[in-house]
């Protein structure tokens, strides 16, 4: 039954990274900044009260629930970067959408790291704060 199981976990987990493309250090590195950014919001929010995702800074079950379905939007993006390399036979939109979001979370790490108040050097924060302020630029059009 053991064996069973396993064998049945193994071969789901087979298509899924199949699915995505495989199981390389680009989408392990993502995943591992999308973790890490879910769990730094949460401390953000339970521990320090600073959240701007919700009212008064404190941890929501809604803003969390959001976080978690953006993060789910993140991988499908890239499950359709993979589909398209596969149609066009390349390798560099499934990387070029993984970087991006990577990107997008560490930016997402720093932002909770100094919403705890880790003192971050001069250029950290101005580069957050010029990303952040043309990400509002962005959806103020809208």
């Amino acid at each position: 039954m053991k064996d069973t199981v396993c064998a049945g976990i193994g071969a789901v987990g087979g298509v899924i990274s199949a699915a995505f493309g495989g199981w390389d250090g680009a989408i392990v590195t993502l995943i591992i900044l999308m973790a890490v950014d879910y769990i730094s919001g949460v401390l953000v929010a339970g521990v320090f009260h600073a959240s701007a995702k919700s009212e008064g800074g404190a941890l929501q079950s809604r803003a969390g629930f959001q976080g978690l379905c953006r993060k789910g939007m993140i991988l499908l993006f890239v499950l359709i970067a993979c589909r398209l390399d596969m149609l066009l036979g390349c390798r560099y939109i499934r990387d070029g959408v993984i970087i991006g979001f990577a990107a997008n979370e560490l930016l997402s790490v720093v932002e909770n790291a100094g919403l705890m108040g880790l003192p971050l050097p001069a250029a950290v924060s101005g580069a957050v704060d010029l990303l952040t302020n043309k990400a509002k630029e962005g959806t103020d059009h809208e």
